[in-house]
């Protein structure tokens, strides 16, 4: 199975309190009670210390940027235009190899969600910066990368 068919495993919203973690909010804890979790249970976890959220927002401020303002994403939401930029400039991607009878091999490119609590903020600054850098190259050679953030809101440190 490709990683891009698995399934993505569920997240809780966990505290850090001295010595452990306390459940965060009421729909985590009706999450973990539907799954039988109980006091005392073993578990094994990912932690992850999501992004602020607020990069999320700034994010489709991009995708609106680009929207109203290049004529090839006219008419699209700003996810569908985070989305459709990922993949031409192969940026926050996976790849994964195809083989089409008759055709050949070729590459499929899937998204990386750019939520809040998917991808950490290191990788979030490269994944934008890297679609400002294709957007000054391929849609709009008159603005810098930079000043693509900047119209955006974006303040992404360079990669």
């Amino acid at each position: 199975m490709s990683s891009a068919a698995k399934r993505r495993p569920e997240r809780f919203a966990l505290r850090v309190v001295k010595g452990g973690f306390k459940v965060a909010d009421t729909f985590t804890r009706g999450r973990l009670r539907d799954r039988g979790l109980r006091s005392g249970d073993l578990v094994f976890a990912e932690l992850r210390k999501p992004r602020n959220h607020g990069f999320h927002r700034l994010a489709h401020q991009l995708g609106a940027l680009v929207a109203e303002n290049i004529a090839a994403f006219e008419g699209m939401d700003p996810h569908a235009v985070l989305k459709r930029l990922q993949i031409e400039a192969n940026v926050g991607c996976d790849e994964v190899a195809l083989q089409f009878p008759g055709v050949g091999p070729c590459v499929y490119r899937v998204p990386r969600s750019l939520s809040f609590e998917s991808m950490e903020q290191g990788e979030f600054q490269e994944v934008v910066a890297g679609l400002c850098r294709y957007i000054a190259k391929t849609y709009w050679p008159s603005l810098s990368p930079e000043a693509i953030e900047r119209m955006a809101g974006c303040f992404v440190e360079a990669a």
